[in-house]
């Protein structure tokens, strides 16, 4: 991907050598891909539903700060991928702002928080683990860098449009939240616990979808480099519900979905990179 180094942003909040930090309050946890991924592991294995306390959820929980040891090496190495993402950051915001104000909407812009090993959000604490994920309740999306080794090295997915698509997907749930869309799929959810993993996975697609628009303009841009299309779809798949089952277990159970599967992530990644249009990301349609 062409992208300019050695930006900067006010937007980024890094708190990788100070660990925890951070408030609490009201808002749902947004548990990020790589806390789904584990959790989803856990629950089969267990036979009991990890996920579903984090999809009801409505926040709060408990704030502690775990103090994180300056580790120089590490932040030397990540420098370069912190500029990449505060540059996937900064043109996602400035795309949306356009975007939303062309629908008559406006467009609040998110805090991106670089944490490292634990932090706490006003969802409350997290681990690592949880991965990537979005908090309605601050506005914020929390990234810890080493997700991407694992996003490489475990779950197959090299290269930078790769990473960019994961960060594209949390602001697509900044996104939702600003429309109205989460408060509206969590009041469903209430209202029909019985649809909640189905309308999970559609929140899910379209927060894929929403990263989609964003490669779009990219590409109108001429930002793109040969291949990077194919890397956000690869990483799209490697999240996949049923590629996460089939390699911890060995089966597939498409009920207990909560993201969508490989060929659904990939599906509506494309749909939005192909149009570009909002409107044309609506998975809550009843024939999709």
């Amino acid at each position: 991907m062409r992208w300019t180094p050695g930006g900067s942003s006010d937007d980024v909040e890094d708190r990788r050598d100070s660990g925890g930090g951070g408030g609490r309050g009201g808002g749902g946890f947004k548990l990020g891909i790589g806390g789904f991924l584990i959790l989803g592991v856990l629950s089969l294995v267990f036979k009991t539903d990890l996920i579903s306390p984090f999809l009801s959820s409505s926040g709060g929980g408990s704030s502690r700060v775990v103090d994180s040891p300056a580790d120089p090496a590490r932040t030397a190495s990540e420098e370069k991928l912190k500029e990449f993402v505060t540059f996937v950051l900064n043109d996602n915001q400035d795309t949306w702002t356009k975007l939303l104000a062309e629908q008559g909407a406006q467009y609040r812009r998110a805090k991106l928080v670089l944490f490292r090993d634990s932090v706490d959000s006003a969802c409350g604490a997290a681990e690592s683990a949880t991965g990537p994920f979005y908090c309605p309740g601050d506005q914020k999306v929390y990234i810890d860098l080493g997700f991407y080794d694992e996003l490489r090295e475990r779950f197959g997915a090299p290269g930078d449009f790769a990473q960019a698509y994961v960060l594209s997907h949390e602001i697509g749930h900044h996104v939702q939240n600003l429309l109205g869309i989460e408060q509206k799929m969590r009041a469903a959810q209430r209202q029909n616990p019985r649809l909640e993993k189905a309308l999970s996975v559609r929140m899910e697609l379209q927060a894929d979808c929403f990263a989609g628009i964003w490669g779009h303009t990219t590409q109108q841009r001429n930002l793109l480099e040969a291949n990077d299309v194919q890397e956000g779809l690869a990483a799209a798949a490697s999240v996949g519900d049923d590629r996460i089952q089939k390699a911890a277990t060995g089966h597939v159970s498409p009920e207990s979905f909560t993201h969508g599967s490989s060929a659904q992530r990939m599906e509506w990644f494309q749909r939005g990179y192909n149009s570009g249009r909002i409107q044309d990301c609506n998975t809550f349609a009843r024939d999709r």
